[in-house]
């Protein structure tokens, strides 16, 4: 976990590798529960006994929007930022899904600080974050994303 002081230290970081969070594990039943809450149940996220058959995984693989939704768990696992009064998901610029990842997998997010721009007339401050979601063991990434966050300090900060 890397402590920011505030958004003026951010400024001072761009272009690198700010944190790597911790190990996290996508299990099936969060699968499922994802495939629930979305209306997604597609067979090769819900149906191990089909993805064994049919898929070219051989088994079941997690939503891409499921790993991509763990982006803010992750960062929050390896970066505190002070002076902060609210934080606002503002988009992705860009989104890939280089790999699978099949239940039982840790993932974890390496964020690189790619830009640091005023927006809103200076009452915010938006940071396009460089994020590689890598699986243990894997042999590459399984998502690779441009992410956008507004930050809005608190008064004074």
């Amino acid at each position: 976990m890397i402590d920011i002081a505030n958004i003026a230290v951010l400024r001072d970081r761009v272009g690198q590798e700010l944190a790597v969070s911790e190990w996290i594990e996508v299990t099936q039943q969060r699968i499922d529960q994802f495939a629930e809450a979305t209306d997604d149940h597609q067979w090769i996220h819900v149906d191990p006994t089909r993805a064994a058959a049919s898929s070219p995984f051989k088994t079941t693989i997690a939503h891409g929007f499921l790993t991509l939704s763990l982006i803010s768990a992750l960062l929050r696992n390896a970066v505190t930022l002070g002076g902060v009064r609210l934080t606002i998901n503002y988009g992705v610029n860009r989104v890939r899904f280089v790999a699978p990842v099949p239940p039982g997998a840790r993932i974890r997010g390496r964020f690189t600080l790619a830009t640091v721009e005023d927006a809103e007339a200076g009452r915010a401050v938006q940071v396009t974050w460089s994020v590689v979601i890598e699986r243990e063991h894997g042999a590459k990434p399984c998502c690779v994303v441009d992410w956008v966050v507004r930050y809005y300090p608190e008064a004074g900060a």
